[in-house]
């Protein structure tokens, strides 16, 4: 057995991926089963089945070597320090309001707070530089490429439609 000591956050980590490994093999079975060796979901099963397998084993191992030194705070000041931990915050935050607000309100909003959070800029240096950022990605994505952002609350549609009106009726 291997007498190195557990890094912080390894366990945790290392059962999250069982979690993970015995979800996909589930999500494979739902595909056909365990009906035939040709069937549709065989392949997916087969790599999850190895994925739960060697996870198991790692996990086993795992807990037979000594306990990680420092514990939580170990794991808060190595794995996850503050400024990693604001940031998943807001994103996950970006992702779940992104569709009620759409993306220009949400961008703008994420923007701000992560220059000023990260940078330590001014608020108002901080909201310039995020406004400059939202308009550049917008006329980039929404204008040129044409990608469908989600519009949420403000009406980006009836303002392009008025825009493109205007100059139509310019020429």
């Amino acid at each position: 057995m291997d007498a190195t000591p557990r890094k912080p956050g390894e366990t945790g980590f290392n059962i999250l991926l069982l979690l993970g490994s015995i979800f996909l093999f589930y999500q494979a079975y739902k595909i056909a089963g365990f009906s035939a060796l040709s069937s549709p979901g065989a392949i997916p099963m087969a790599a999850s089945a190895i994925m739960v397998i060697t996870t198991c084993i790692i996990v086993v191992k795992e807990f037979a070597r000594p306990k990680a030194e420092g514990g939580a705070k170990a794991f808060f000041t190595q794995i996850l320090p503050f400024t990693i931990a604001v940031m998943c915050g807001l994103i996950i935050l970006f992702a779940v309001v992104l569709q009620q607000l759409g993306f220009v309100l949400t961008g703008l909003a994420f923007l701000w707070v992560s220059i000023w959070f990260l940078q330590k800029r001014s608020p108002l240096s901080a909201a310039v530089i995020a406004l400059l950022c939202v308009f550049v990605i917008y006329v980039l994505f929404r204008l040129i490429f044409q990608v469908i952002l989600p519009e949420g609350i403000i009406p980006e549609r009836d303002i392009i439609a008025s825009v493109k009106n205007f100059f139509a009726g310019a020429k």
